[in-house]
């Protein structure tokens, strides 16, 4: 009896504790399964999108046509500051490397197309003080303008200014010319801020007392590089032939329209240069004359000579304006030449109409004077290996400060 009711008993306790056991495990499967579930509904609603309260819009309309509005396009809402964009340290070197050069710094749209349309690019090139006498010469020529530009430190702000001045102010000017820029590897430009008057059509640009004293200094110790500004404006022209000029030369109105027909009816010659006889007007005439007979009748009252000839009368004495005027402006209105130029000097620097493929200017020479002299000394030597010595004039002006002008009548030697 007490060996079977012990055995009763360790059977119950074996069994309780098999309940125990059981109980346990299911509370922690319960646990664990109550665990998941409130994991996978946790996730559900954080990775479920609230709803987003939906804005009832219009449908875009149709863009208005710009048809109507081409030509009036607000030059405020366009880029009037192309130069801002220019990376200094990228221009490319001239021979001496004293010189950094930058090609196409601004460029008005219409450029490419009147270049491919004409036949002659007018080039000149100028310093930040003198580059104002721009705006005379445009006023004239119709036809590409290429124009290379010396800045040094500040200058360049000014240069920026004056391409936004005319970006806004006289945008059928600016549309039709490029500006490049050369700079002194000792002083090379600063963007800076621009001045007022950039944006001002009622302003005058350019006026004097802009520049800082100090670049005013540096420039006045250091020689202008005429040559590689020449060289510059000259190799950026994309016609035919090429008209250069210093900046105070003014051409005669119509000169550009009157050279296309000219070159378009003259025998090719690659070999001649037409060279344009330049005057230069007493400031006492108050009106540009409009064709040969009144330039004749203003040389008749000293109140215009040619180019230079109190200066340096050798400057243009191989073209024989004697003979130029010789007939009173009486032979025909179309430019034509009027006679060859046969007494060719080390010293003459004629103002001509050519093709590009004359000699460079020797970049060498620097400052004033004397400086281009040497590239028709060049351009004759070239011309005679090759059998031919022709230079053929034209004409033009400048003020008298002296007054230059420029005038459209073709001397074959000389202009008409």
């Amino acid at each position: 009896m007490g060996h079977s009711a012990a055995h009763r008993q360790m059977g119950k306790a074996r069994r309780d504790k098999i309940w125990t056991w059981r109980c346990q495990w299911s509370v922690v499967t319960i646990a664990a399964i109550a665990l998941v579930v409130y994991n996978a509904i946790a996730n559900v609603w954080l990775l479920h999108p609230p709803s987003c309260p939906t804005h009832t819009t219009a449908p875009p309309s149709d863009p208005p046509t710009c048809e109507p509005c081409i030509e009036t396009v607000s030059n405020a809402a366009l880029d009037d500051d192309p130069i801002s964009r220019l990376d200094l340290r990228l221009g490319r070197w001239d021979g001496s490397r004293s010189y950094r050069l930058f090609d196409y710094v601004t460029v008005g749209e219409l450029y490419p197309e009147v270049s491919s349309s004409r036949r002659v690019c007018l080039a000149t090139q100028s310093s930040i003080e003198r580059l104002h006498e721009l705006l005379r010469i445009a006023a004239h020529w119709t036809g590409p303008i290429s124009v290379a530009v010396f800045v040094a430190g500040d200058e360049l702000r000014l240069l920026r200014a004056f391409a936004t001045w005319l970006f806004r102010c006289r945008p059928e000017i600016y549309s039709r010319l490029t500006l490049h820029v050369t700079m002194p590897s000792e002083r090379p430009g600063v963007h800076g801020s621009m001045p007022v008057w950039a944006r001002d059509c009622e302003t005058a640009p350019l006026p004097p007392g802009e520049r800082r004293s100090d670049t005013v200094a540096w420039r006045a110790r250091h020689p202008y590089p005429q040559n590689h500004l020449r060289n510059l404006a000259r190799k950026n022209c994309h016609t035919p032939y090429v008209f250069l000029v210093d900046v105070d030369i003014v051409p005669s109105r119509g000169m550009a329209e009157a050279l296309d027909k000219f070159l378009e009816n003259t025998p090719k010659c690659p070999l001649c240069a037409f060279v344009v006889p330049t005057y230069e007007l007493d400031r006492r005439v108050a009106n540009f004359p409009v064709n040969k007979s009144e330039l004749v009748r203003l040389s008749k009252r000293k109140l215009a000579i040619p180019f230079h000839r109190k200066v340096f009368i050798y400057n243009q004495y191989a073209s024989n304006f004697s003979r130029w005027e010789a007939s009173g402006g009486n032979e025909s209105l179309e430019t034509h030449v009027s006679h060859n130029v046969t007494n060719f000097e080390l010293l003459y620097e004629p103002f001509y109409v050519a093709p590009d493929t004359v000699p460079a200017h020797d970049e060498r020479f620097l400052g004033y004077g004397f400086t281009r002299n040497t590239q028709p000394v060049d351009c004759d030597i070239t011309s005679a290996a090759r059998g031919q010595c022709v230079v053929d004039v034209i004409l033009r002006f400048r003020w008298m400060e002296e007054r230059t002008v420029s005038m459209c009548w073709v001397m074959s030697g000389v202009g008409k």
